[in-house]
């Protein structure tokens, strides 16, 4: 993984500010406390994704990160984060515990509830974040394996640090064919570590099932651009039947066609508006979220929103001053 923050290029006076914003960002929303004069401030941070899992490669000086009840009662995407400890310690606490990480041990945290970091010895850590409905885990087994230190006396974590140590610094599995490869064998990695370290990895079974409409809307989301996106390959890539798939949807009150042509729709009108809609075709950019026939794009677009997409365009057209 290439850094794309290094302090050794940002003048000292510069450094709290660029290193805040890269953490908000690319992570999640923290206080950040450092340790060091603003000179002697330290840190390089390379970052990625795996799909839906975001990755942050961190060294640093020595710093604290609180994840305050404000920003935890503001978190729109409800994300677990696991921290693989590579050298030195750090310290985790949260939901009423705290946690000692030496080299080898991992541990994870909530996005949704306070929690503190501290590395007084300096940061040499991975950060890898998943979506909290991705894991399709109880609550309370995720508030029970909090701030829990799993290493040596679990063999499912040591093989997981081996894993994920390695997946995020891996550049060649960030992209294309070997992310999508990836991304389900690193869900349930994490739940397999989360499940032992709990001692009972049957509590795993029955959440996937309640949580299927969560995940399926959710991978629809992430696919929507894609032409190719059926009912066949969403029920493929949870490992249903096409009639499991439409009865799990029907459940939750959701047609599955109307529901992506409203989230598709939802994304031209989107973009028509922006800066980017004014460099394409209407029709190009019905063709990008999957209407490959520019008439009945704009006939579903106007039955939508009452306008058609070239008037909705050059409504939201920047005026320019006499």
């Amino acid at each position: 993984m290439s850094p794309v923050l290094d302090t050794t290029y940002i003048r000292p006076r510069d450094r709290e500010e660029v290193i805040r914003n890269a953490v908000w960002q690319s992570m999640v929303a923290v206080d950040i406390d450092h340790r060091p004069a603003a000179e002697d401030i330290s840190v390089r941070i390379g970052l990625g994704s795996v799909g839906p899992i975001r990755i942050c490669s961190a060294q640093a000086t020595a710093v604290t990160l609180r994840r305050t009840e404000r920003l935890a009662r503001e978190d729109e995407e409800p994300a677990v984060t696991l921290g693989v400890q590579m050298t030195g310690s750090s310290v985790v606490v949260q939901n009423g515990r705290e946690c000692l990480l030496g080299p080898g041990d991992l541990a994870v945290h909530e996005s949704i509830a306070p929690y503190t970091l501290l590395y007084d010895e300096g940061v040499d850590y991975r950060f890898i974040r998943f979506p909290r409905a991705a894991l399709a885990l109880p609550d309370q087994l995720l508030r029970d394996t909090t701030a829990v230190a799993m290493g040596a006396d679990n063999p499912v974590a040591r093989l997981a640090f081996t894993y994920f140590s390695q997946l995020a610094v891996s550049d060649e599995l960030h992209e294309g064919v070997h992310a999508d490869a990836v991304v389900a064998p690193s869900v349930e990695l994490l739940r397999a570590v989360l499940t032992t370290q709990h001692g009972n990895s049957r509590l795993a079974k029955a959440p996937l099932e309640a949580t299927l409409s969560l995940r399926i809307t959710q991978y629809i989301r992430e696919h929507l651009a894609d032409h190719d996106l059926s009912a066949a390959r969403i029920a493929a890539a949870h490992d249903i039947s096409v009639r499991h798939l439409y009865t799990v949807l029907s459940r939750s009150g959701i047609s599955l066609g109307d529901w992506i042509r409203t989230r598709r729709l939802a994304e031209c009108r989107r973009e028509l508006a922006g800066p980017r809609g004014r460099l394409r075709t209407v029709a190009a950019i019905g063709r990008s979220w999957g209407f490959v026939d520019a008439t009945h794009f704009s006939k579903v677009f106007k039955q939508a929103y009452g306008i058609s997409p070239r008037a909705w365009r050059d409504q939201n057209r920047p005026r320019t001053s006499a």
